[in-house]
């Protein structure tokens, strides 16, 4: 992902990322909001700069009929309006089969809360963005629907391509004195892209949607869709300047407070940026809070308060700016609000709300005010065991499923405070042979298998399960079945032979699959595996 200059595209793309960061975090009702807040104003916004375009286009074309030399740049700027629609029509084509993926929509018939109208009814769910964008969705061989995220990320490619073409065909038109200079800042402005960087080995589309909640995907498809949307007023701007038309600058501003914590300890200070969404250090705002003025530099006034007392409170910001646009001042006020309150303990488990057996369950532990010296942190119940492992953090093993783990933390003038959290233990692997994804194979694909494994999905620990065994049968065509009992994950022995003996046609079952999983005590049954020979 490039880092856009313009501000208005800098706050954007800033306020995507701390959504996308969010999502370390348990999903929340107000994060889901947000999810769904951030797409609604991604799309408005693109709603702006389409309607930006089209006026600034019809600027050029009346502009035109005056200075008819620069008759070669109006094409090329209603073919950026094509390439963008063609693309933002797709992007919005996706989020459509998205949501049919997800159940449809919430309707009045639904009874459900206000803010859920129209919100797809699955949207918290992770494996439907993981199948619908990642691997795709499994079926016989007319069922079979390959995953979009490969699609999306040809599709920015073209697109950004074929932008990036057009601008160069245009620049080749010496009577229009085009620099080559222009023509690559220009380009430096187009931010739709694909960002490769810090994958760890994923795909993109594992890295970007890969069970990510529903909700999450439509600010980022928005994202795609505002990032074409602001390459192309950046070209249609430029071949409108070519000819001397007025350029359409945004006329809409709306009041910001970023605060460095929206929850401040009682004597603490509360301290908030107050800008313009599309501020910048040519801007020259008049910026108050409560009636008071504030020093403003490059459009931004700090502010800050000490509260005196806990509780909900509230400030009003009133700011006057000359709107570039049309040339009169404009007025904007809004209230913000922040929460002042105590010092206050607290738990949490870092990964899940339970502690799993067999495995490291990593736990923060911190109290307000209270140094890691002071904070004492015990833990019972369950088969409970804790290791400190740095300051506030700590590792617990159970081994109890079915009980429940108290830890508890005191010291420093705390009350004795506990938290419970429930023992389970490490959910059923999935059993794979292969890419755990085919129930089809070629005769070589399959000889080449070297055994079967158990595959943990959705789980957010460091664990490996191991098979114990298997019954192994195979059904020749036109023939009767052979069976064989093998140990451990490894095809071996007569297990070995039948799989080496498969011909196109034959059927293999992979039943009575014994698991080991950290923690266990005994092996656990598995689903069975068919196998078809093609």
């Amino acid at each position: 992902m490039s880092i856009p200059k313009e501000p208005r595209q800098l706050m954007i793309t800033l306020m995507y990322l701390v959504l996308t960061a969010l999502l370390a975090l348990n999903v929340s009702a107000e994060i889901i909001k947000a999810f769904f807040k951030l797409g609604d104003g991604l799309n408005r916004t693109n709603g702006i700069i389409a309607t930006a375009n089209d006026k600034v286009v019809e600027s050029m074309a009346a502009s035109i009929k005056k200075k008819p030399t620069y008759k070669p740049l109006l094409k090329p700027a209603q073919e950026v309006q094509e390439i963008t629609k063609e693309f933002v029509d797709y992007i919005s084509d996706v989020e459509t089969r998205l949501t049919e993926k997800a159940g449809g929509v919430y309707t009045e018939d639904d009874n459900a809360d206000a803010w859920k109208m129209g919100r797809p009814k699955g949207y918290k769910n992770k494996e439907i963005p993981n199948l619908f964008f990642v691997d795709g969705y499994e079926g016989g061989l007319e069922e079979t629907t390959l995953p979009e995220g490969p699609v999306i990320r040809q599709k920015v490619a073209e697109t950004q391509d074929k932008l990036i073409a057009l601008v160069e065909s245009v620049s080749k038109n010496r009577n229009l004195g085009i620099k080559p200079d222009e023509i690559k800042s220009l380009k430096e402005k187009m931010t739709l892209s694909i960002d490769t960087t810090g994958l760890d080995g994923k795909s993109w589309e594992a890295s970007t949607f890969g069970y990510m909640p529903v909700a999450a995907c439509y600010p980022i498809l928005a994202k795609f869709a505002n990032d074409a949307r602001t390459s192309e007023a950046a070209i249609v701007n430029y071949l409108a300047g070519k000819i001397g038309a007025t350029t359409v600058k945004f006329d809409k501003f709306q009041a910001v407070a970023s605060a460095e914590k929206g929850y401040v300890i009682k004597g603490e200070t509360y301290k908030a940026d107050i800008f313009l969404s599309a501020a910048s250090s040519q801007s020259k705002p008049s910026i108050s809070v409560d009636g008071s003025s504030l020093p403003v530099k490059d459009g931004v006034a700090k502010y800050t308060a000490t509260p005196g007392s806990i509780g909900e409170k509230s400030y009003k910001v009133n700011i006057s700016l000359k709107n570039p646009f049309t040339g009169k001042v404009d007025n904007f006020s809004k209230s913000f609000k922040y929460e002042v309150g105590e010092r206050s303990a607290n738990v949490s488990a870092e990964k899940m709300n339970v502690f799993y057996v067999g495995v490291d369950n990593p736990v923060a532990a911190a109290a307000g005010g209270i140094s890691s010296r002071d904070l004492k942190v015990s833990c019972s119940g369950g088969g409970c065991q804790m290791t400190n492992t740095g300051k506030f953090k700590y590792n617990v093993r159970v081994s109890q499923p079915g009980q429940t783990a108290t830890v508890t933390l005191s010291g420093g003038g705390l009350k004795s405070t506990p938290y419970k959290f429930r023992v389970k233990r490490i959910p059923d692997p999935k059993p794979c042979i292969g890419t755990c994804t085919k129930s089809a194979m070629g005769t070589g694909e399959f000889k080449g298998q070297e055994g079967i494994y158990a595959k943990l999905e959705n789980f957010d620990f460091e664990a490996r399960c191991t098979i114990d065994g298997f019954e192994f049968a195979r059904v020749p065509k036109r023939a009767d079945p052979i069976i064989a009992l093998n140990r451990g994950g490894r095809f071996s022995g007569q297990a070995q032979t039948m799989k080496n003996a498969a011909k196109p046609g034959d059927l293999y079952y992979i039943t009575k699959i014994k698991a080991r999983c950290p923690g266990d005590k005994a092996g656990r049954q598995l689903p069975d595996i068919l196998i078809k020979i093609r």
